[in-house]
């Protein structure tokens, strides 16, 4: 039974989700840094919020840990490269609050522009100062987004209600996309240039932090105002409280901030400045949405390897899991044995390449991928597994192909998984037999039709008559049972392959008299 840590405040709702769906699960908000290395040992899954920070050091101190779910959109307390490099899937619920971080946003905008903090403080102290609160309509404004994702295209969407012009920078916002949420798609630069309020609604990351520099900020126009509701870290804020001090910019609203807690701050002192403690996702709806999505996100995935808004593995629908596991496992199994065949080999991958025809080719075809490079990588580097596998490759200069086949062969669903070093190309194909069961096809371009099996032997050798009694009474004189047994071979006298299963490892002994018997190119073992 799979066992989940919840380490952060959620819902008493994602608990019951879990347990309904067979998966241990331990609540245990509030513990420190050294208390939760110390009992995350056992754990397949940690749920958190923001308060956990899921480091390097927690993860080394998990070798069981599978999967981590953030419940909301960042991931800046989670490690990401350490999960990836462990292989740990990292989840999010990049929907569960948008509506509410966007109506945030959209309610500072009002606080802003009609000074409502500012003047709520003075009507409650019994002044009644009318003509101290001149505000400004957002009706005819130019709204600038920075950022035009799931949140920005929300705020867009209000916006536009309001009959606000929208202005937007989104390096990843299509022509298409600007067109069906009537914003205008702009560098950022003239969005600085033109927008009377600008937003942010951009995760923070390299590229990204600072982007409203003291440099930027000077470019915008004179009595702008600000908002911040995305990630602390992407304002300059001295730079910031220097342009509201010299009234260049007529004020800024700020939800996050670039340390948090955020208990001392120059912006607090300035009144043109409304502040809130990271309120954005604060809203019952939201803390609900975020919890059970991702109580059922990481259930979906520990129990039948659906995988759904992860930051470094490509998606796999709950509809798709089933029909895509014996497939993920045919991939897996061939890249195993090509990995092998290659270790054994020696030399310097240069590539790999997996290869799709029938119906495989009509699938997902990114998570198949995966698990081959994790088949054809384990056995040369270690512990590497579908999340980590391209990343290691990419790491290592390793080309990765995928290549779809219309042809239609000799099977239903055909794959092929090819490693190509500085020496020479191994490849192997396989199909599924009944839908289910992985069979290897073919070795090296030469049919073959054999089940995988725990422990194989795999023989090249020059094809003449009296090898296979030779190897034969080698593994009898071993007292070595063979299950089953499967020749091939290229052309009449040409090479031969011989690939057998054995109900145990082969001793190194008796591999190396398999080695040492005429006619023999290459003795490899294999294990799966």
């Amino acid at each position: 039974m799979p066992k989940v840590l919840i380490s952060d405040k959620l819902s008493p709702a994602a608990i019951e989700i879990f347990r309904r769906r067979g998966i241990e699960v331990d609540f245990k908000p509030g513990l420190g840094p050294a208390e939760l290395r110390g009992i995350i040992a056992p754990y397949d899954g940690l749920a958190v919020r923001s308060a956990t920070k899921v480091t390097r050091e927690l993860m080394e101190a998990a070798p069981n840990l599978k999967v981590v779910g953030r419940a909301g959109i960042g991931v800046d307390n989670v490690d990401v490269t350490s999960a990836t490099a462990r292989g740990v899937v990292v989840m999010n619920t990049p929907y569960g609050n948008a509506i509410t971080t966007a109506e945030h946003a959209i309610a500072m905008m009002f606080a802003l522009a009609r000074q409502i903090p500012e003047a709520s403080a003075s009507t409650k102290a019994g002044r009644w100062e009318k003509n101290r609160f001149m505000g400004v309509e957002l009706f005819g404004k130019t709204l600038g987004l920075i950022g035009c994702g799931n949140i920005g295209s929300i705020v867009a969407d209000r916006a536009v209600g309001l009959k606000m012009k929208v202005v937007a920078f989104d390096p990843f916002l299509s022509a298409q996309r600007a067109l069906e949420l009537g914003v205008e798609k702009v560098e950022l630069n003239e969005l600085l240039e033109r927008a009377d309020i600008v937003t942010l609604h951009a995760p923070l990351t390299e590229q990204t932090r600072n982007i409203l520099s003291r440099e930027n900020l000077a470019k915008l126009k004179k009595g702008a105002r600000l908002i911040n509701c995305a990630r602390g870290g992407l304002v300059d804020e001295a730079a910031l409280h220097d342009a509201l001090k010299s009234g260049h910019l007529a004020g800024a609203a700020l939800d996050v901030f670039e340390t948090e807690p955020a208990t001392d701050s120059p912006l607090f002192g300035l009144e043109n400045v409304v502040c809130t403690p990271h309120l954005g996702a604060a809203t019952a709806e939201a803390q609900e949405n975020v919890a059970l999505q991702v109580a059922d996100q990481m259930a979906d995935y520990l129990l039948t390897g659906a995988v759904s808004n992860a930051i470094n593995m490509p998606s796999v629908t709950a509809e798709e899991a089933p029909r895509l596991k014996p497939y993920m496992a045919l991939a897996q199994l061939l890249g195993a044995m090509a990995g092998q065949l290659t270790a054994a080999r020696g030399g310097v991958i240069k590539a790999i390449r997996v290869e799709y025809e029938g119906h495989v080719a009509e699938l997902n075809r990114r998570p198949l991928t995966a698990a081959a490079l994790a088949g054809t990588l384990a056995p040369l580097m270690g512990a590497v597994n579908m999340v980590n596998a391209p990343v290691v490759a990419k790491e290592r200069g390793i080309e990765v192909a995928e290549t779809v086949h219309e042809r239609r062969g000799d099977y239903a669903s055909l794959l092929r998984v090819t490693m190509v070093t500085d020496r020479d190309e191994k490849s192997v194909a396989g199909t599924l037999v009944g839908e289910a069961r992985p069979r290897l096809v073919e070795i090296k371009g030469i049919a073959v039709e054999a089940d995988f099996a725990p422990d194989m032997l795999y023989v090249t050798n020059q094809d003449r008559p009296g090898f296979i009694g030779r190897f034969g009474m080698v593994l009898a004189n071993a007292g070595i049972n063979i299950a089953t047994f499967h020749l091939g071979r290229a052309t009449q006298g040409g090479d031969a392959i011989c690939l057998v299963s054995l109900d145990g490892p082969i001793p190194e002994a008796v591999l190396a008299e398999v080695r040492s018997l005429p006619l023999v190119v290459q003795a490899t073992p294999l294990r799966f």
